[in-house]
């Protein structure tokens, strides 16, 4: 009885985005059937301790999706009118809402690599020859370990040779199409196939299938022993094949890079199957930026200077040059970049390529090559420094603030291993065309100062940003990046520098934008820290809101601040998530005499005073006419 109820509920979640009238919304066009049986092991399989888990499960079953959906109707995406229905669809079966626990963008549907929307497409742009090659090597059965790894290297080097991006949110990515392509144009068992699912998708089979062939033809033993037969010549034949192809690639077989100067230079290499990205030349490097020129320099810091480049196939790049750096530390560098370059989400900067070389005259060079994002950084839009740039809205800070604290928590919880910034500031927020935000250097402080001999022992980070565990003890967790996000989440709110200008003497409580936003909040008077003058306000509980957060997440007491991912469910509309009680902070290291006796003597007796929370927003008692 419990299993025929099991079966009916499964079916009632099948047939329930169906019922809905055709004339209300238009009917996702996906094969949700073909995921069921992974969904299924995925569902009565024990809860993971990883929070990244269920993100990564669903992004893999929609790669099997759209590949089946590209079997059966050579598109690559179904229409974009059926997005909201495709993703209700696979939230009511997944159990959980994916758009919104693992920040998927709600357009994928409508948005892919390159603008390939139909197999045409793509194969106008990979050669008919390099679909051969991914052909002798994908066609067969998948499900054992030395043919999927030949299929899963040939495709990430097709990818790296000819789907450079840019990337479109972190669902229908330019590294996926390789894999869905092969899934269902290439392997002639075709995308529904457990070993075909398992390889290229990473979805395990369901307990139920004791081999990678379909159950009815299992009954036939014949059959089978021809089948294994059959794959027993086929791997033969796929191994002889790849010793052939190491033989050629001995020889020096490259493909050529043509630079924008026209010049032909050297192979890029791929660094690994699982980062699809690539190895420039320093020559290459040079003809992209013009061989560094002054008038491609876009920024710079005390790691060096980061240029604009341009890629042969039209692209814009950004180009970081670390100065001072030894090859003895290239091996690290390298490992820990190809980390950060597996790392993909809509809220992060997606890093391209990187270079390592020695010359005569430039000496040890470490470069890496990452999305240009065109519309400046937080700190050229709140501070000055882009010359058309006017005073940000309410919506659009609240998209800022939520966007960057999604990409943070997302290298907190998503990432494996976990990935600590340790140099969030307004200047490493960069924002697209819509405002989007998106988190750059993730990862790369430490490259900052390992590079750099003379300073390898000291903390990264940006003065005004740092959290003071840090700073003082070099303690670094993921509170560190809260502490850093909460300054320049009041940054954001308020307009003012992590630091005001005094003159150019040392710091005072006063010119701490952490220090000014707590007097006002244990006064009550949190909307006085929204800046003057912005548009589109919102709903005075929301701005206090964020004030609050920005004020908790930078307290100086570690086990005060909330991690980031609890930042974004206060932070999201609709979030449900309150924001907990304020506790004191500790007399600030930088407070004058006068500040402590006052602040002694306001208890009453010899004990410093505590405030234990703060007053929240009721309608009337604060005069929002200056905000």
């Amino acid at each position: 009885m419990k299993i025929h109820t099991t079966i009916v509920v499964v079916l009632l979640l099948l047939l329930l985005p169906s019922q809905t009238s055709a004339a209300d919304s238009p009917q996702c066009p996906l094969n949700f059937t073909t995921i069921q049986p992974y969904i299924t092991t995925f569902l009565s399989s024990p809860p993971s301790q990883d929070p990244s888990k269920p993100c990564q499960f669903a992004l893999q079953a929609l790669h099997l999706l759209l590949s089946d959906y590209l079997l059966r109707t050579s598109l690559f995406s179904p229409p974009p009118n059926t997005s909201t229905p495709c993703w209700s669809t696979c939230s009511s079966l997944l159990r959980f809402n994916v758009t919104s626990l693992c920040a998927f963008h709600p357009l994928w549907i409508s948005q892919g690599c390159m603008n390939i929307t139909s197999r045409s497409d793509f194969e106008s742009i990979v050669p008919s020859s390099s679909i051969a090659d991914v052909a002798k090597l994908c066609n067969g059965s998948l499900a054992n370990n030395s043919p999927c790894a030949s299929c899963t290297t040939g495709l990430s080097r097709l990818k790296a040779a000819y789907l450079p991006g840019p990337e479109i949110g972190n669902v229908s990515d330019c590294a996926s199409y390789p894999f869905i392509y092969a899934a269902a144009a290439v392997n002639r068992f075709g995308p529904s196939d457990p070993g075909t699912a398992l390889c290229l998708f990473l979805l395990n089979p369901p307990p139920s299938s004791s081999s990678f062939r379909n159950s009815s033809s299992s009954s036939n033993n014949g059959w089978i022993a021809g089948v294994v037969l059959g794959v027993l010549v086929f791997v033969v034949a796929l191994v002889l094949g790849f010793w052939f192809l190491l033989g050629r690639k001995k020889k020096k077989r490259k493909r050529k890079f043509v630079n924008p100067g026209g010049l032909a230079t050297e192979e890029a290499a791929v660094v690994g199957v699982s980062t699809n990205f690539v190895k420039f030349t320093f020559e290459e490097i040079k003809s992209i930026t013009r061989n560094f020129s002054r008038d491609n320099i876009i920024g710079w810091g005390g790691y060096g200077n980061v240029y604009r480049g341009l890629l042969p196939d039209g692209s814009e790049v950004a180009l970081k040059r670390f100065k001072n750096c030894a090859a003895s530390g290239d091996e690290a560098f390298v490992h820990e970049v190809e980390v950060i370059a597996s790392v993909r989400h809509v809220n992060l900067v997606t890093l391209r390529g990187y270079c390592t070389a020695t010359t005569p005259l430039e000496g040890h060079q470490r470069i890496i090559v990452c999305d240009l994002v065109k519309n400046g950084s937080l700190h050229d839009h709140l501070f000055g420094g882009l010359d058309d740039a006017k005073k940000l809205s309410w919506p659009i800070r609240e998209r800022i603030a939520i966007g960057t604290a999604k990409g943070l928590a997302y290298l907190h919880y998503g990432a494996k291993p976990a990935i600590i910034h340790r140099d969030i500031k307004a200047s490493n927020i960069l924002l697209d065309g819509n405002f989007e935000p998106k988190v750059a250097d993730f990862g790369l402080a430490k490259f900052a100062l390992e590079g750099v001999s003379h300073l390898s022992t000291r903390v990264a980070g940006t003065l005004g940003y740092v959290a003071p565990e840090y700073a003082l003890y070099g303690q670094l967790t993921e509170k560190s990046d809260v502490y850093s996000f909460g300054v320049v989440l009041l940054e954001l709110l308020s307009g003012k520098k992590a630091i005001s200008s005094s003159g150019g003497g040392a710091p005072t409580p006063g010119s701490l934008v952490v220090e000014w936003a707590w007097d006002l909040v244990r006064n009550g008077k949190a909307l006085d820290v929204i800046e003057s003058g912005m548009e589109d306000l919102g709903p005075p509980e929301v701005m206090e809101k964020y004030v609050l957060v920005g004020v908790l997440a930078s307290h100086p007491q570690v086990h005060a601040r909330p991690t980031m991912d609890h930042i974004v469910k206060m932070l999201e509309i609709g979030g449900t998530m309150a924001v907990p009680v304020i506790p004191d902070r500790p007399i600030s290291l930088i407070a004058g005499i006068e500040d402590i006796e006052k602040s002694m003597s306001s208890s009453g007796s010899g004990k410093l005073s505590s405030y234990a929370g703060y007053q929240p927003f009721t309608p009337g008692n604060t005069d929002l006419s200056s905000i």
